[in-house]
């Protein structure tokens, strides 16, 4: 079955699917490896490993599109792209999706916020009109060549203009044709209780951001309140970054990191995550006799 019908076939089961955030091909392969069924690409991540800069609409659509193909091309589970604001008006938007596609991702997330975006818990985002945010909808529906690629509508409204402008939006999104609404930075469990009861049985998402607007709830208290997936979108990106620097201090302290052996991965398990006995069987196969 191809990537797309599977994503599809999540969204739509009854229990809740979780998608990490992929920051490089890395941690996409790792959230493979930990028996998640689907990645996120995390815009936010990417900006930071591939820049080392702020999610502030630095990179470019052929970047994205770049590490999107790399970690579509990595793992076997589906891959949910950010896509932020399309990188442009509907034509361009039209170019994002093709070459998304092209890259083998099943979703693609696109957003309402005006270029140059910034993360969706992050303050001082602004939205385009409504209008031009249906256009971008259609033209990437009109661009897909596989009907299952699931596009995601994403709303920021809620944090400057309420609860009830984003739902709105959201309804419109739908009515557009959006497969899959995302209404970013609800600030309490009342108000995602009330976005899934107005959306519900059409699929919602989630975006759990550790120290961001919304509440962080188990993945079976989204489940309950009706969400089809949860992203955890920075989670494995600020994980890394600690470990990285414990360690970095530890050996600037210290001038040794043998007291950290117990807290990183060995050299043997990482090669075998990302899969260094397949290329040494082949180098055997292929070996001259």
């Amino acid at each position: 079955m191809k990537k797309t019908k599977i994503l599809r076939k999540l969204l739509y089961d009854p229990k809740i699917l979780v998608a990490p955030g992929a920051y490089d091909v890395f941690s996409a392969k790792m959230i493979e490896k930990m028996g998640f069924k689907a990645v996120y690409m995390t815009g936010y991540g990417t900006s930071a490993s591939v820049l080392g800069q702020p999610d502030v609409g630095l990179l470019t659509m052929t970047e994205m599109v770049k590490r999107a193909g790399n970690i579509a091309s990595a793992v076997h589970v589906p891959v949910i792209a950010d896509a932020d604001t399309g990188y442009g008006n509907p034509l361009n938007v039209r170019r994002t999706v093709m070459e998304y596609e092209k890259a083998g991702v099943a979703g693609i997330q696109l957003e309402d916020q005006v270029f140059p975006k910034k993360c969706g818990h992050m303050m001082g985002r602004k939205i385009i009109p409504r209008e031009e945010m249906i256009q971008k909808i259609k033209a990437a529906l009109d661009a897909r060549e596989d009907k299952n690629l699931v596009i995601i509508a994403r709303t920021d409204a809620r944090t400057n203009h309420g609860l009830d402008e984003a739902i709105s939006r959201g309804k419109a999104y739908r009515e557009a044709g959006a497969d899959l609404i995302f209404i970013e930075s609800p600030e309490n469990t009342e108000e995602m209780r009330k976005i899934n009861k107005v959306f519900h049985p059409f699929p919602t998402l989630a975006n759990m951001v550790e120290g961001g607007r919304s509440p962080i709830l188990t993945n079976d208290e989204l489940e309950r309140l009706g969400f089809s997936i949860v992203i955890y979108s920075t989670g494995p990106l600020f994980a890394a970054a600690k470990g990285v620097k414990e360690y970095l201090a530890e050996l600037k302290v210290k001038g040794t990191t043998l007291s950290k052996v117990n807290d990183i991965i060995s050299f043997q398990d990482f090669n075998e995550l990302i899969g260094l006995q397949e290329y040494l069987n082949l180098e055997k196969k292929y070996q001259n006799h």
